[in-house]
């Protein structure tokens, strides 16, 4: 059996029990996010180094504003230029990508980490994990949610609202399907 530590570093999509999500590992993240925010907003090199300790991936191009939050941090990797605006979070329980000349809104949240949409299975602790994956060039507007799982192709941009309880795809993104009892969960990854 892997170790649940080694198994959120893959794309590998997992599913697992809230029991064994390493929650000690999720101090330096916030230790960092913390120290991001008391940082002067005008001194670029500190907060640069920062975000470099922080994420698994950055440069001197990775840009992030206050108010971010994130899980691990050694999970988000920035391959080149990147802005993220002001209040986005990501639950980075998988590794995030942002594709070269990624723009991010503000209140973005990218989550890896989801639950089972069923509710039966979703009250007894089972959560699942899926990297995120954005091209290069990607543009998501104010308050959108990437979800478990999803890659959003170069050049996209996201900014049109998609309705509760279906599972949405594409570029622009449409409705697929509404969610079903097959979208419950099998076992866990780590059993």
């Amino acid at each position: 059996m892997r170790a649940i530590e080694e198994i959120m570093r893959t794309n590998e999509p997992y599913v697992a029990s809230f029991r064994d999500v390493p929650t000690h590992l999720q101090g330096r993240a916030k230790h960092l996010c913390w120290r991001l925010d008391q940082t002067d907003p005008t001194d670029e090199a500190t907060r640069n180094a920062i975000v470099r300790e922080l994420f698994g991936t950055a440069g001197e191009t990775t840009l992030v504003s206050a108010g971010f939050r994130c899980d691990y941090g050694f999970n988000i990797h920035a391959l080149g230029m990147a802005l993220i605006n002001y209040n986005c979070s990501f639950l980075d329980t998988s590794p995030i990508t942002l594709g070269a000349g990624c723009f991010i809104a503000p209140g973005c949240v990218l989550t890896c980490a989801g639950h089972s949409i069923d509710a039966e299975q979703r009250t007894a602790g089972l959560l699942t994990s899926a990297p995120i994956t954005l091209g290069e060039n990607v543009w998501l507007g104010a308050n959108v949610t990437v979800c478990p799982g999803v890659t959003i192709g170069a050049g996209s941009t996201v900014v049109r609202d998609i309705p509760a309880g279906v599972v949405a795809v594409g570029s622009p993104a449409h409705v697929l399907r509404p969610v079903t009892e097959a979208d419950r969960l099998g076992p866990t990854s780590l059993a």
